[in-house]
């Protein structure tokens, strides 16, 4: 069942979405050649516990850590542990925060000292699909529409979309209805309607779109070894279009603008 959020539920997922946006600028001054995704780790919960939040990630389904870390190859739900950052490395931070019983949830990937061309063009486009997902995510408008402008902007430029994992509704739980894919075709899916609280999260590879899971139940690698990038952000359903959470723009009702749809 897909919840429509009153405007009181609104504000508390504006603040655990604030605490996760907070806390991922702590780690991203933090990322640097000789740092371990533990440091990172760690910091990320002190911040997280320092805000008054407490982790969504520990313990969901098992999981051990506060963040998920994925090194350029890794797409998602890399463990943190005693792996030192390289130079020229990229590494995928997922922060989520619990306050008050709601949740927040975004991720960007960051890089390591100095990286090359095209892995900086990796990151400037999935940032860039994400910020198209978000400008289709308007009243209106059908789930599936989210995920064609962000294979729009990936085909664009030839790189894989992962099809495994999806973007989702976030709400009293980290994972709730809908399932947000990052590919189309448009007009399909349930409508959007104002009030639904959802996590758009492209995750695009170099490569082809395949993946495997590692043996460790939650890393999730591309098949072909190639880098992969992984961006998200919780936004609401405004009657305007979609809000960013966690920017403080909630009250304005401000939408992301159309102009990166198919840049």
């Amino acid at each position: 069942m897909i919840t429509i959020r009153s405007r009181e539920e609104l504000a508390r997922l504006e603040e655990a979405s604030r605490v996760v946006l907070e806390t991922l600028d702590a780690v991203e001054k933090a990322v640097a050649p000789g740092v371990t995704t533990e440091e990172l780790d760690r910091l990320a919960e002190a911040e997280i516990r320092h805000r008054g939040a407490r982790p969504a990630f520990i313990g969901y389904r098992g999981y051990p850590k506060t963040l998920c870390t994925s090194v350029n190859d890794e797409v998602v739900h890399g463990i943190p542990g005693k792996r030192s950052l390289k130079d020229g490395d990229i590494v995928g931070v997922d922060c989520g925060a619990v306050v008050d019983g709601y949740y927040g949830d975004a991720a960007r990937t960051l890089p390591v000292g100095r990286i090359t061309a095209p892995i900086e063009r990796l990151l400037d486009v999935t940032r860039r699909a994400l910020e198209a997902g978000i400008a289709a995510a308007s009243p209106g408008n059908r789930v599936s529409d989210i995920g064609a402008a962000v294979e729009a902007v990936a085909g664009a430029h030839g790189y894989g979309v992962v099809r495994d994992f999806v973007g989702h509704g976030v709400g009293t739980a980290l994972h709730e209805e809908p399932q947000v894919p990052n590919y189309g075709p448009a007009g399909r899916g349930g409508m959007l309607k104002s009030g639904m609280v959802i996590a758009i999260e492209p995750m695009l590879n170099i490569g082809g779109p395949e993946v495997v899971v590692e043996r460790d139940g939650w890393t999730v690698r591309t098949r072909d070894g190639s880098a992969s990038a992984h961006f998200e952000y919780t936004v609401a359903i405004e009657p305007e279009g979609a809000v960013i959470l966690g920017l403080g723009r909630l009250s304005k009702s401000v939408r992301v603008a159309a102009a990166a749809v198919g840049a």
